[in-house]
């Protein structure tokens, strides 16, 4: 598996494209005016404790009141240096209004950016990542990523970190990044996190209510901190001062990766290498295109995300079984692609076509789920509903790649649809009758889009000659450039 890190710099832009044989896979994008708070500590304080909902709603210095769960406040557990989990089986939740209290300043982390109209999701429960560790300063659990899962290489890590912090009062897990890395590793990771920590700690003893205590780390090197593993083969930035501060880092956390970073001097755009403009582009549309002649058809809403898995001009060679069979294979390894490539998150629902074979299904959930293993947001998959459609949820902390990227449209206001012509027609008839009723004129004056004036005109005349009887008055019908189809005025005179 040949893999590339691409990352693109402007003054007010990074971006970072994550390559895959030549097939651009995620795309992760952060504009100076609107950084990301994921990672974020702040200095908060509880202004309304809602026991119905089970949650506080914090003021942390951002535009809208973000949220506190119950579940998300810290309550202490043992440490915990035997299994993964803490050996006490999960407590019930306390009512909200046992943890906080209205006016209370509290220590959070954001865990979930603002989407929509949802202000960010918080915790108490902070962590704190490095290279190859995340520090829990709260927590007493030590545990290993469970995508780590060679047996004896889990219990090599969690020995080489139990010794490493046998006198530390803190929770640490192992990230998937520190698999086969020697004890020397781990313990620059634990010093780094003990000295970050210790900074944290001052911060939030000086630092005012909505101040931030903590930030996370520029995407470049978040980038680095999380994409970069032994399959890597080149990072390349186009941007000197970037690459500084990217090799810099790198000789720190990852020395034995440092010499895959490299410079991109080429005239040619980085992102135009491999075509990931392009690629970015299709990520905006509906559909799919997949190479029998098939396609997906992907829909994002605010509930969930819906994903249609149509034959189009595929035929096959042998028979509907086998054609549908294939396609929905296909289909599988494409869905996942584009669940990464657009971010997509939350509940996700798949309709591939009908099948009848039930090895056939078994098989392209294998697919799916096979092709979902290299996607760094956690994502779980359920077996065929009795509707043949594929159930699964995939974690979202960020907004997805369109609604970075895209606003709702101005003339539809994001319905994805226009009134047509002739419905337009009809309201404007309906809207001159109701304005004569209340107001006395002479004349009256219509403007509406040329589209729908053309349609009053030539279809629609004798309508409109039946309508100047009957409430004795002329409409004249002028057309406006600057008028949306569904956009009219009737003027009296």
């Amino acid at each position: 598996m040949s893999e590339e890190i691409l990352i693109n710099v402007t003054p007010r832009e990074t971006r970072v494209a994550v390559v895959e044989n030549g097939m651009l896979q995620e795309v992760h994008i952060e504009r100076t005016s609107r950084r990301g708070y994921v990672g974020n500590i702040y200095k908060g304080r509880v202004i309304r404790v809602m026991p119905g909902m089970q949650a506080a709603f914090v003021d942390v210095g951002l535009e809208r009141a973000a949220f506190l769960h119950a579940s998300d406040v810290l309550r202490a557990a043992p440490l915990d240096l035997a299994g993964d989990e803490p050996p006490l089986p999960p407590q019930p939740t306390p009512p909200i209004a046992e943890l906080v209290r209205e006016g209370q300043d509290v220590v959070v982390q954001v865990v979930k950016d603002p989407i929509g109209s949802k202000g960010a999701r918080l915790t108490t429960q902070l962590s704190i990542p490095s290279r190859y560790l995340v520090l829990l300063p709260y927590g007493r659990v030590l545990g290993v990523s469970a995508r780590i899962e060679d047996e004896a290489e889990r219990a090599r890590l969690k020995s080489m970190l139990g010794e490493l912090i046998r006198e530390a009062p803190f929770g640490y897990i192992v990230r998937t990044n520190a698999e086969g890395q020697p004890g020397e590793a781990l313990a620059e990771d634990v010093a780094y996190l003990g000295k970050a920590w210790s900074a944290i700690q001052a911060a939030i003893g000086t630092s005012r209510v909505g101040q931030c205590v903590y930030e996370d780390l520029s995407l470049p090197l978040r980038a680095l901190r999380d994409l970069m593993r032994d399959e890597v083969e080149k990072v390349r930035v186009d941007s000197r001062e970037t690459l500084e501060r990217i090799q810099q880092f790198a000789h720190q956390f990852m020395p034995d990766l440092a010499e895959r970073i490299e410079h991109y001097p080429g005239e040619r755009p980085i992102f135009d290498l491999y075509g990931v403009e392009d690629e970015i582009q299709k990520a905006m549309q509906k559909e799919v295109p997949l190479k029998s002649g098939g396609y997906l058809v992907v829909d994002q809403t605010e509930a969930m995300t819906t994903i249609d898995v149509n034959t189009g001009a595929f035929l096959g060679h042998r028979n509907l079984e086998d054609t549908v069979y294939r396609t929905n294979l296909e289909a599988a390894q494409a869905a996942a692609r584009q669940l990464r490539l657009r971010n997509l998150g939350g509940i996700i629902i798949i309709d591939f076509i009908d099948m009848t074979d039930a090895e056939h299904r078994r098989q392209v959930l294998r697919q799916l789920e096979k092709s979902l293993t290299r996607d760094h947001s956690k994502s779980t998959v359920y077996e065929f509903s009795p509707l043949g459609l594929v159930e699964m949820t995939r974690k979202r902390t960020t907004e997805s790649l369109e609604r970075q990227l895209c606003e709702p449209c101005g003339t539809c206001g994001g319905r994805g649809s226009v009134k047509t012509s002739e419905t337009v027609c009809y309201e404007i008839f309906r809207e001159i009758t109701r304005a004569v009723r209340q107001f006395d004129a002479e004349k009256l004056l219509v403007l509406a889009s040329p589209k729908v004036v053309a349609k009053i005109l030539e279809e629609e005349s004798a309508a409109v000659a039946e309508l100047e009887e009957f409430i004795g008055k002329t409409i004249r019908f002028q057309p406006d450039e600057q008028y949306a189809q569904e956009q009219y005025d009737v003027v009296l005179l």
